[in-house]
């Protein structure tokens, strides 16, 4: 009998790659999640993959609800995913602490109960603030986070050390910045991705800030969520993902020399830098994970491309965060 994974928050985006990569080798995946708006899993698959996936509907922030489909599913591996974005929390922080810390506690409650001893959750690299050089942070770096959002997701890597300490709750906590791939949709890091969405309709876009990022492949996040869960480590970890880091002028100049346009560079850039250190070390995980995959910007870039542009001639490309 396959691994069961129980995924709350799998209908956005890392969540909808992460279900993609467990079907396509044959696992069995349960999204838990509030919305039932299945758009982003059918952008990157086809039908009869999602017939596979069995889904619950509930709130996070509902205990009763989350130890329910939790026990329904017969899960032994939790991903948990289900959060609300700096914008989000930052207009509305009680909100954004209920979704994004009450919710992280329902579902270790919900663990401890059934007795289920792996998980694996977003945290981001929001817990950081700015670094004063060009140094890569590793785990060991000072969290100043500047955020609604990071303190969040600083708390829940606290609260998960205690879960493992009071209850013997393996988890594994990752650090993403700027994820970019099919799906990625919300939030000021989604910037680069709408870009190229934007390119391939043909519409201008600006992306509203400049720097250097950590820029990482969708399907790499994915798949670090992936391996964590299979090959869960004793203790509460945090880790750093890394992609690679790359100013926002080199990824607007690949994305217009892709898209060739006659008025133009379709795609422009300007503003503050994210006030998020640009680079992470990553080498921690990646001394116990092996396998890892690192997709260069270019084929990444490429693939995200050539994937919204099959959408788009298919007239299945959703606009809705563009005409926002």
């Amino acid at each position: 009998m396959s691994e069961i994974y129980f995924i709350t928050g799998a209908q956005g985006c890392i969540g909808s790659w992460i279900v993609k990569a467990l079907i396509e080798r044959g696992g069995s995946v349960v999204v838990f999640d509030r919305s039932d708006d299945s758009r982003r899993l059918s952008a990157i698959m086809d039908g009869e993959q999602l017939a596979k996936v069995r889904f619950i509907t509930g709130d996070i922030t509902e205990g009763a609800a989350v130890l329910s489909a939790m026990n329904e599913s017969g899960a032994d591996r939790v991903i948990h995913l289900a959060g609300l974005q700096v914008p989000t929390c930052k207009a509305d922080p009680v909100a954004g602490a209920l979704v994004n810390v009450a919710g992280t506690l329902n579902v270790f409650e919900a663990a401890k109960t059934i007795g289920i001893k792996r998980v694996v959750y977003a945290s981001s690299a929001a817990v950081y603030g700015m670094n004063d050089d060009d140094a890569a942070l590793d785990e060991t770096a000072q969290c100043s986070p500047t955020t609604h959002y990071g303190v969040f997701k600083r708390a829940n890597e606290g609260n998960a050390r205690v879960y493992f300490l009071d209850h013997g709750i393996n988890s594994v906590g990752l650090r993403p910045l700027t994820v970019y791939g099919v799906n990625r949709d919300t939030g000021l890091t989604s910037d680069p991705t709408k870009a190229m969405k934007s390119a391939v309709l043909g519409r201008p876009f600006h992306i509203r800030f400049g720097g250097a990022t950590d820029f990482q492949y969708v399907a790499d996040t994915a798949a670090a969520f992936i391996a964590c869960a299979d090959d869960m480590l004793e203790g509460a970890h945090v880790f750093n993902l890394h992609g690679e880091t790359v100013t926002v002028d080199r990824i607007a100049k690949f994305i217009n020399s892709q898209i060739a346009h006659s008025n133009g560079d379709l795609i422009t850039f300007g503003g503050p830098p994210i006030p998020i250190a640009a680079a992470m070390d990553d080498s921690a995980i990646r001394r116990v994970v092996n396998g890892l995959p690192s997709t260069p910007l270019e084929a990444g870039v490429r693939e995200t491309i050539d994937r919204f542009a099959v959408l788009r001639d298919a007239g299945r490309l959703d606009t809705s965060d563009l005409d926002a």
